[in-house]
């Protein structure tokens, strides 16, 4: 372990600046090593790396995408997944009497 009390507080900041410099340099480095085996093994099973970065296929839905399941009739903007709290306008619509489910998109 490196003993660290001999040296002024400038030296521990010149220190601090010189392995974050050391940390970006190696983690760059890692991730092209990474990346160079990846592309080695895909090769290797003859996959397009295009394949390795497909998720689920064609029509797959991004990460944390829901589908809408309601939408104001009168102004298509105003959209909600049903998840969370109501906005403002289904509030609105549920408060007036109507009913929620003449805004469900089929």
């Amino acid at each position: 372990m490196i003993d660290l009390s001999q040296h002024t507080l400038a030296d521990l900041r010149k220190l601090q600046e010189q392995i974050k410099e050391e940390m970006k340099s190696r983690e760059s480095q890692e991730l092209q090593k990474a990346r160079e085996q990846i592309l080695a093994i895909a090769e290797s099973v003859g996959l397009p790396v295009e394949a390795l970065l497909a998720k689920g296929g064609k029509g797959a839905k991004k990460p944390g995408s829901v589908a809408i399941r309601f939408q104001h009739p009168e102004v298509p903007e105003q959209k909600w997944t049903g998840r969370g709290r109501q906005p403002k306008w289904v509030k609105e619509w549920v408060d007036s009497g109507k009913d929620l489910d003449k805004l469900r998109v089929s």
